[in-house]
Order: structure tokens, then sequence, then C-alpha cells
């Protein structure tokens, strides 16, 4: 199986760096999982998802100059249903169901900022000496 964009693949890391994982391909070939290829969420610390050794299944996302970008993310998108169907969900959503959620997470939020801020400040008639 030749190395093309868009295929899929199976790999075994090989390395993992700051910025990403080494990912050793069929006929011994070598690609880059970035950092942020790794997952739908954000990546700090890439050694919670991904040690030296894991069997991953990868899609070639670019290749040039002899180097292979690789995404575990974009592999796993199209096996995944489900995604799908929550996105028809909210799309179905009236507006004034989206407008509530949206005031309500807004709410909360700055609730929470208001807590945080005040207890930093001395909270409500701290006395200024």
């Amino acid at each position: 199986m030749s190395v093309e964009v868009g295929s899929k693949l199976k790999g075994k890391v090989t390395g993992i760096t700051n910025f990403g994982a080494f990912v050793e391909l069929p006929e011994g070939s070598t690609g880059l999982v970035h950092i942020s290829e790794v997952a739908d969420k954000y990546v700090k610390d890439i050694h919670e998802f991904l040690k030296v050794g894991d069997e991953v299944e990868v899609k070639v996302i670019n290749v040039s100059d002899g180097k292979i970008g690789l995404s575990i993310k974009k592999a796993k998108e199209n096996n995944n249903p489900n995604k799908k169907r929550n996105n028809q969900k909210r799309r179905s959503e009236s507006f004034e169901a989206k407008m509530s959620r949206f005031l309500k997470d807004s709410e909360d939020r700055l609730a929470s900022l208001r807590k945080n801020t005040e207890s930093k400040r001395g909270g409500r008639g701290a006395r200024k000496g």
C-alpha cells in the first residue's frame, strides 16, 4: 500500500517530541502526527495520549518533500457516526432553545468569574487599611 493523501494506515509510534509523534508506517516510511492532530480536544502533554510502541490508525493529510503529515484525529472522524447525529440534533434545535442554552452557559461563566475576582480583592466589604 502506497502512502497517498487521504489513505488510512496502521502504524507504530517510534518517537515522541513536544510537538508531536513519529509513526512508522508500512513499507518502512515514517510520518509525523503533529500534536494538534492527536485528539479532538486540546493536548497539553502528548504523553497523556501516546507512548512509544503504541499501534495507531492514522490518516495521511499531506506529503511534501519526502515528509509525511499524519492525523490520528482525522482517522477517527469517519468512524464515529454519533458525531454526525449530534450535529444534526443541534441544528434542528430551535433558535430560542439555542439562545436559552447560551445565556445559561454565559451566566454560569460570569458567576464563576465574579466569585474568583472577589476572592482576590478580599471579597465584599473589605476594609482598606
